[in-house]
């Protein structure tokens, strides 16, 4: 079948409508075994050593999996998109460009809406047909979410895993689908969790692996995955451009702390965990974040895949006392 890569959540409906598979490339680079040669692949084909690694692991992910056609986000994701579809463009790649507009114009961003519709060869029609579908499962996903933070009956980890993997429905929607309907049939019949701290986790998905186990073990839990929960599509709503327009990630961090500060209440959240990636222009809004959340944050950063190291586990551990203390 045409697979269609892409470089971040784009409005996954059009693909869907053409009839191809959606290919999250960050999803297909993390989850690889052998994400580590992803990206010394890419430093051997001369990007830098100072890139970021989702980049040089989505480049990888492209080489490796033979995609022929994907769509790069070139507006409200990361800055370095430009040169690596410039770069995938010269090896034969067919790349689409797609931007969320900085000024969140309904207008301008229904025009690239149907610029990429035109792209792939699909109506208004099929995209909100592919719409009613995938809100079918976003739904349930919804209700994973909120299992994890009004009834404790959800990991962190698996809030994480169910709500990054609406992105690209793993590819395949009705399987998704039962993997999310196994899942809800399980943890309604869980007892309550009695987790001694409830966090939040802001900023992109993490590269690093056994954070949310890690966190568990010391008897916090993640009730609040910020960019993942917005992957899902968490409001509800029926115009696909109003969707997109809600969406908070690609957006300034103002319209995101909406969102944040909101949900950090709704959650009685009380610590902040804000991931960063290295070499990324996000890691500058950690000053805004920390100016506007009452409440106490631990950055950490991480630059290629790899387990929670020692001295990240020291960091945790000193936060999660201080949250104790203040709770005393």
């Amino acid at each position: 079948m045409r697979k269609v890569g892409f470089t971040s959540t784009i409005p996954l409906e059009v693909v869907i409508a053409a009839g191809a598979v959606p290919v999250d490339l960050n999803n297909i680079f993390i989850t690889n075994p052998e994400n580590h040669s992803l990206i010394e692949d890419a430093e051997l084909a001369g990007f830098p050593r100072n890139v970021c690694g989702w980049i040089k692991g989505i480049y990888g992910a492209v080489v490796t999996s033979g995609l022929t056609e994907m769509i790069a986000v070139t507006e409200g994701d990361c800055s370095y998109t430009k040169a690596l579809m410039e770069v995938l463009s010269l090896q034969g790649v067919k790349v689409y460009p797609f931007a969320y507009p900085t000024s969140r114009s309904a207008e301008l961003l229904r025009g690239e809406i149907e610029t990429l519709m035109g792209h792939l060869g699909v109506g208004w029609d099929a995209v909100q047909a592919a719409k009613e579908r995938l809100d079918r499962i976003r739904v349930k996903v919804r209700e994973i979410d909120r299992l994890t933070w009004q009834e404790d009956k959800v990991t962190g980890e698996e809030n994480h895993y169910f709500q990054v993997c609406t992105s690209d429905m793993n590819g395949d929607p009705d399987k998704f689908e039962a993997e999310v309907d196994a899942l809800l049939a399980e943890a309604v019949r869980r007892p309550p969790r009695r987790d001694r701290l409830r966090l939040a986790y802001l900023g992109v998905p993490p590269i690093l692996s056994g954070l949310y186990d890690f966190l568990e073990g010391q008897g916090a839990r993640v009730v609040f995955n910020e960019t993942q929960r917005q992957f899902a599509m968490p409001y509800d709503l029926p115009d696909l451009v109003e969707q997109y327009r809600a969406y908070t990630y690609p957006y300034d961090i103002f319209h995101r702390l909406e969102d944040i500060v909101r949900e950090l209440k709704a959650r009685r959240v009380d610590g902040v965990i804000h991931y960063v990636q290295s070499f990324c222009f996000r890691q500058i809004e950690d000053m805004v974040l920390r100016k506007s959340i009452d409440l106490p944050i631990l950055t950490l950063e991480g630059d290629k895949p790899s387990a929670v190291d020692a001295r990240t586990k020291i960091r945790v551990e000193g936060f999660l006392e201080l949250l104790d203390d203040r709770q005393g």
